[in-house]
């Protein structure tokens, strides 16, 4: 079996990524081909992924930005390969190729979907304004695969995934989704409802691109945004609950008829919070509940069918 590696990009450095998984070729004989799909970048950024360009590297562009899920499911469609790794562009070795791509190997052939995981850097970065990033990537998204696999559906991760192409066929990275987040719930939701067998290694890349803490909290709301819309386009609200977390706690509460009082919290206390995670001062729970509340508001302004106001 070959494996095509897959890096979707947009205006992002990937010339050290990319350098870093050509010194596989000849060495891992399954490694058949990278392909690089541009979403839409500048033309500085075009210029560059073109330069990787030879016998075992190509690029795809799109003149416009299609969307995460969009260029995804354009370079498996362009794939040779019999089974699809999927990296994002941020990502990093924190080894060799060789040994990266050896570990995918055995799970080839049996198993549908494998999540490798991510990793960060064990030393926060110097600069505060990134802490927030940073110390959530370390606790709540680098985990072992033997934690990852107590609930391997919520845990399905885009950013290091190996897909069999047959079964990426089956399930495509829904494109309903435009703005970002929750890319990930939507497609572990899709691969639990097919009975798409996922499992969880210890083979991660190191996650590089930290976001300062006020883009991170910008893009949470988003995410945020997005779940809630989630929420209500999918058939099967049961079972999206029991993979994300939040909506298990927003369901129990809107119950018995509390998630108005998160919704008002939201409203008179978001500016305070935003300061204090903006900070420096990193308080993984008080981000929680800022993006619980969050949620609680977003479903009040989703369920009543107003306009959606920016926060």
């Amino acid at each position: 079996m070959k494996i095509s590696l897959l890096i979707p990009v947009f205006n992002y450095d990937i010339v050290a990524l990319v350098h870093g998984m050509k010194s596989a070729f000849g060495k891992v004989p399954e490694l058949l081909e990278i392909i690089i799909g541009d979403d839409g970048s500048s033309a500085d950024f075009k210029e560059k992924y073109k330069l990787l360009e030879d016998e075992h590297v190509r690029v795809i562009f799109s003149e416009k930005n299609i969307g995460r899920a969009a260029i995804r499911n354009k370079l498996a469609m362009e794939a040779k390969g019999d089974v699809l790794l999927f990296i994002d562009s941020d990502a990093m070795l924190p080894g060799t190729a060789e040994a990266y791509l050896s570990k995918w190997i055995p799970n080839m052939s049996s198993i549908e979907v494998t999540c490798g995981g991510t990793l960060y850097r064990d030393s926060p970065p110097g600069d505060p304004d990134k802490l927030l990033r940073w110390r959530y990537g370390k606790v709540r998204e680098q985990l072992a695969a033997e934690e990852r696999n107590k609930h391997p559906y919520a845990r399905f991760s885009a950013f290091n995934v190996l897909i069999g192409k047959d079964v990426f066929e089956k399930i495509r990275f829904n494109e309903d989704l435009k703005q970002y987040g929750h890319e990930d719930t939507l497609m572990g939701y899709q691969l639990k409802k097919a009975g798409i067998y996922v499992v969880h290694i210890d083979n991660g890349l190191l996650h590089e691109g930290i976001e300062s803490n006020g883009e991170f909290i910008n893009k949470s709301k988003l995410g945020v945004e997005n779940l809630s819309n989630l929420y209500d386009i999918v058939t099967d609200k049961r079972t999206l609950s029991g993979i994300y977390s939040m909506l298990r706690a927003y369901n129990r509460l809107n119950f018995i008829g509390l998630t108005r009082v998160f919704a008002s919290l939201f409203i008179h206390y978001r500016e305070r919070i935003e300061h204090k995670l903006d900070s420096g001062k990193t308080s993984l729970i008080l981000f929680s509940i800022y993006k619980f509340c969050l949620f609680c508001t977003y479903r009040e302004i989703h369920i009543r069918k107003k306009i959606l106001f920016v926060f």
